[in-house]
């Protein structure tokens, strides 16, 4: 029998559920395209947790309380957006979600599919760390699906003469990445600490927007518009 090759998928949590409410437009064409392609792949897909867990880390900000409890709250979030999807995909998870990188392993082996959050504490990361970090433990790609197209020198949402980036090297997403200071709740295109570990660990990775046809064309090793990061 021919292994499957195996991507990580970090989900960010805006594409579950922005501010105006669950996506199930998107995540219908989300479902379709990971169960045509679990035939021949398999994914583990890692949820952020959007906008419902900032509003929790604000809150929290805002009463004063430690940035450490602010992340507790964001890896609640991240593992309930992981059971949400489970269910939305009709699976009854019945051994739970994965907290650490050995259970989803485990999982992987008797699935095509495998959801899961923040696995653990860790001081300046988000979800992001937690995908590069399996997508290593596991030799896989791993794949950052956003709500833009992919990189840009700033926010193509907020400025229109931004510049689309096809490709960048580890070493000057790493720079990019760091160039802002950490906080809980952050919302950029990847975390700091994924940034540094791509580049310390080689890990082949890609920031793509929601169009599941890119998504399913780079899966395939077809042509895809997003960002290649060179390793």
């Amino acid at each position: 029998m021919v292994r499957k090759e195996v991507f990580v998928v970090s989900l960010g949590g805006s594409l579950i559920v922005p501010k105006s409410g669950v996506d199930v437009a998107f995540l219908k064409k989300f479902r379709s395209a990971i169960l045509s392609l679990s035939k021949d792949f398999k994914f583990v897909v890692v949820c952020g947790g959007g906008s419902i867990a900032r509003t929790y880390i604000t809150g929290l900000r805002n009463g004063g309380i430690e940035d450490y409890l602010q992340s507790l709250i964001g890896i609640s979030v991240t593992r309930t957006n992981a059971r949400f999807m489970n269910y939305f995909f009709g699976r009854d998870q019945d051994s739970g979600i994965p907290h650490d990188m050995k259970h989803v392993k485990s999982l992987l082996t008797r699935n095509d599919l495998v959801f899961c959050g923040a696995l653990r504490y860790g001081p300046d990361q988000t979800s992001d760390s937690t995908a590069v970090s399996l997508a290593n433990y596991l030799k896989a790609k791993f794949i950052n699906l956003t709500n833009v197209d992919g990189l840009f020198d700033k926010d193509p949402r907020k400025y229109k003469n931004s510049k689309f980036i096809k490709s960048i090297s580890s070493a000057d997403l790493f720079k990019l990445a760091n160039s802002m200071v950490y906080k809980p709740g952050q919302h950029f295109i990847i975390d700091q600490k994924a940034s540094r570990l791509i580049r310390d660990h080689k890990v082949k990775s890609f920031i793509l927007g929601n169009s599941m046809k890119n998504f399913q064309n780079l899966v395939r090793g077809r042509k895809f518009r997003g960002t290649e990061v060179l390793v």
